[in-house]
């Protein structure tokens, strides 16, 4: 989406002090100041709290048109934007709400530049693996904030510059833009915008040829079992739940479904899941720096399939710790990892892992 008609001066003045403070997200909520989160900390901007008359105007002439109706209609919105930042463009993802009868908003502040594996704190072997598989479906987990969103754009922007590919990805809203590439073809479509719903866009996907789908979220069944099934049929299938670990994908994609279907699900789960990233950002030692990422890693073998299939998904974690060699990780021995290397306190990483005596071994 281009640079909005007319935004704001104060909105305006708000996005660029996210933009030139590094903050991930910029929180409009009546009662309250301006609030940027920078490196995972809340910071309130120097103003008097927000009111429904000053908040209202401004996401009313933000919002594209028909936008501010949809919002009214549905009580929710999305959309992304571009504005120009000290002569650069600056990319917004924005969610629109109601809550104790007032509007409010979250900006997410989406970096310039396609996110770079190494200052992410992903595994290039990792990013890799993932991206030459040659079909299967791949979900990305982790609570919200979490860059799963990050993720997943360093994956396909892999494969779009390694060439070859025919590319579809479903997001709400688009946040990175792919760049165009030699010998690959990427199309982007936005829910709301381009497509009805995920499902819509998985559904119409299909019959363009793709080889890679990017699906922003499985919310519902159809798309689960839409992305399962293309999955299934030799495509290459990107995307995200929100569970707390690796083995609730499990749980959590079954669920999405009647009672006397989950277990062909968890059939299809075995044949169709090739890994699961769980994902966490830790805060760095320095408060309000930095902050890194923690990885758990599922790599679908036979015995995690057989796991899935037989619904015995407690015991996918023992599966992890056992399936090393594999390139499986635990949570654990990404934490601890990360409190070697200084990056960490020791008080985050005792908050973070199942034990805190697996901190010494």
């Amino acid at each position: 989406m281009s640079e909005p008609a007319a935004v704001p001066d104060q909105l305006r003045n708000w996005l660029e002090l996210a933009v030139e403070g590094g903050a991930s997200d910029l929180h409009l909520v009546v009662g309250h100041p301006p609030v940027l989160r920078l490196h995972g900390e809340l910071t309130e901007l120097p103003e008097p709290p927000l009111t429904a008359a000053v908040v209202e105007p401004i996401l009313g002439t933000l919002c594209p048109p028909g936008a501010f109706e949809r919002l009214e209609a549905h009580r929710s919105l999305d959309f992304s934007f571009d504005l120009s930042v000290e002569g650069r463009s600056a990319r917004f993802r924005a969610n629109l709400f109601h809550a104790g009868g007032a509007v409010g908003a979250c900006f997410r502040v989406i970096p310039s530049a396609l996110p770079d594996l190494a200052l992410a704190g992903f595994p290039a072997p990792l990013a890799d693996r993932l991206a030459t598989l040659r079909d299967g479906l791949v979900i990305v987990t982790g609570p919200t904030g979490s860059g799963k969103t990050t993720t997943l754009a360093m994956l396909v922007h892999r494969l779009n510059r390694a060439g070859g590919y025919r590319i579809i990805t479903v997001e709400e809203p688009v946040e990175y833009v792919f760049p165009r590439s030699a010998h690959s073809v990427v199309t982007q479509r936005e829910v709301g915008a381009d497509v009805l719903t995920f499902a819509d866009g998985l559904r119409s996907g299909l019959r363009q040829d793709p080889d890679v789908i990017l699906v922003g979220e499985v919310r519902d069944r159809e798309t689960a079992q839409m992305a399962l099934s293309a999955a299934e049929t030799g495509h290459l299938v990107f995307t995200t739940l929100h569970t707390r670990d690796a083995k609730g994908v499990v749980t959590r994609y079954a669920d999405l479904f009647p009672q006397d279907m989950q277990h062909s699900i968890r059939s299809q789960l075995a044949l169709g899941l090739r890994a699961v990233v769980s994902q966490r950002l830790l805060p760095g030692t320095e408060r309000g720096g930095r902050r890194h990422l923690a990885l758990e890693v599922l790599w679908v073998a036979h015995p995690v399939a057989a796991a899935i299939r037989q619904g015995k998904i407690e015991g996918i974690d023992n599966l992890i710790v056992t399936g090393r060699a594999d390139g499986m990780v635990t949570f654990d021995e990404s934490v601890r990892q990360l409190l070697i290397a200084g990056k960490i306190t020791r008080a985050v990483a005792e908050q973070n892992v199942s034990d805190p005596a697996l901190l010494y071994r």
